[in-house]
């Protein structure tokens, strides 16, 4: 099940019935679960940890050092969960000690073409990034999370749970859960209720979360107003106090509707 034209280091820890490709460079300090097929011409570099039944397609480049200028070579590390699916082309780098020294990567997200996802960053359970979707170092995002194609993060954002990126979208301020955003810079364009529906959020939920939304975005309240009135829905529904953390966990200012048509 190991390719014999593959080159794996004598210091990597390979699972059982684990399948490599041919010409796959397994470096050292690189571990793989079982069950994970990696295909033919795929770079591992460690320390990376690589979880169980994950399949990494052609051309990844997976646990690389940053690019960072910070990056002095000191050894940090990439883990990654179980059940995910790497395609071609995407690259995901290690951590830099400056932050935590380390990228982690969640359990079942689909990182689909040429994706890159930066040092230092927390990718939750469940995330979907479609093709060339690239999140910069240092960012958050929680489960459920999906982005369209082209999509970018700037270093630092968050994006929460169950959120939507639009396609083509820059996010350069923090994305609360639940929204989804579009546009360059991306603005709150709504709530990601279709994905919500999907993932069997019930209607007294889902009005939970749209009554949040418009005190957020609609009543017109003081941000800690509106806060403080959310705070009384999260308390019946942990759906929205989900919501009211990413809020509250804001360090660059929440993601807003636009407040100006666009130019004819």
């Amino acid at each position: 099940m190991i390719d014999g034209r593959a080159i794996i280091d004598p210091r990597a820890r390979i699972g059982n019935n684990v399948e490599i490709g041919p010409w796959t460079i397994v470096g050292a300090d690189v571990e793989i679960g079982d069950g994970t097929h990696i295909a033919s011409h795929v770079v591992l570099k460690g320390p990376t940890r690589i979880g169980r039944n994950n399949r990494i397609y052609q051309f990844a480049t997976v646990g690389e050092d940053t690019p960072a200028l910070a990056y002095g070579g000191e050894p940090t590390w990439l883990e990654i969960g179980d059940n995910n699916v790497i395609r071609e082309g995407v690259t995901i780098h290690r951590g830099l000690v400056q932050d935590q020294g380390r990228t982690i990567i969640g359990n079942h997200c689909l990182l689909m073409a040429y994706v890159h996802v930066g040092h230092d960053c927390v990718v939750g359970d469940h995330v979907i990034m479609a093709n060339n979707a690239s999140i910069a170092g240092h960012v958050i995002v929680g489960e459920h999370a999906n982005f369209g194609g082209y999509s970018g993060v700037a270093q630092f954002r968050r994006v929460g749970a169950h959120a939507h990126i639009a396609a083509m979208s820059l996010v350069i301020k923090d994305v609360p859960a639940y929204m989804t955003v579009a546009g360059n810079p991306a603005n709150v364009i709504g709530l990601n209720l279709e994905g919500m529906r999907r993932r069997g959020f019930d209607k007294a939920v889902l009005q939970a979360v749209k009554d949040a939304h418009r005190l957020l975005y609609r009543s017109g309240l003081t941000a800690s107003d509106a806060q403080a009135q959310i705070d009384r829905l999260a308390r019946e529904f942990p759906a929205v106090a989900v919501l009211l953390d990413s809020v509250r966990d804001s360090r660059w200012g929440i993601v807003r509707p636009r407040t100006q048509p666009d130019p004819e």
